[in-house]
């Protein structure tokens, strides 16, 4: 069983597993990991889900206002070895369930097209490819998705 907390940006431990999801984009994205990652800075986001197993950090995920009725998806991320236990999609419904609270119509996200694992929970999570939205139109690499969140 994993417990969830809501948080902000500023928490030690999404601090922590920020800096490892970094390192592991890098490796994986190469020379375009200088595009993503000024996408990805972390400094005043209000809306971070984090997931513990027991009092260890296993997981996390943030969310940003993208417009009026759009929260976009963010830095989200599972230790390695705590992969393929639902702990993505715990976060992600628990996102998308304070995203509703706070009146918002549908959550977008963007990926790199070499995250397959990534690419996959967003898909069995009910999100569709749709066209890249701003910043990542026209970026290849880039596979954005979306969900329209019920009322």
């Amino acid at each position: 069983m994993y417990t969830l907390i809501r948080t902000s940006s500023e928490n030690p431990d999404f601090q922590k597993l920020v800096n490892q999801l970094d390192q592991n984009l890098a490796k994986k994205n190469g020379d375009s990991n200088d595009f993503f990652a000024q996408h990805n800075k972390i400094d005043l986001i209000k809306n971070v889900v984090l997931a513990y197993d027991k009092e260890v950090v296993v997981g996390c995920g943030a969310m940003k206002s993208y417009d009026a009725s759009s929260m976009e998806i963010k830095r989200m991320f599972v230790l390695p070895q705590m992969r393929s236990k639902g702990i993505a999609t715990s976060i992600l419904n628990e996102l998308e369930t304070w995203a509703k609270a706070l009146k918002y119509e549908r959550c977008i996200m963007e990926t790199g097209a070499k995250m397959p694992e990534a690419i996959s929970v967003y898909k069995k999570n009910g999100y569709s490819v749709t066209p890249n939205y701003e910043p990542y139109i026209n970026i290849s690499d880039s596979i954005c998705f979306e969900k329209l969140l019920d009322a």
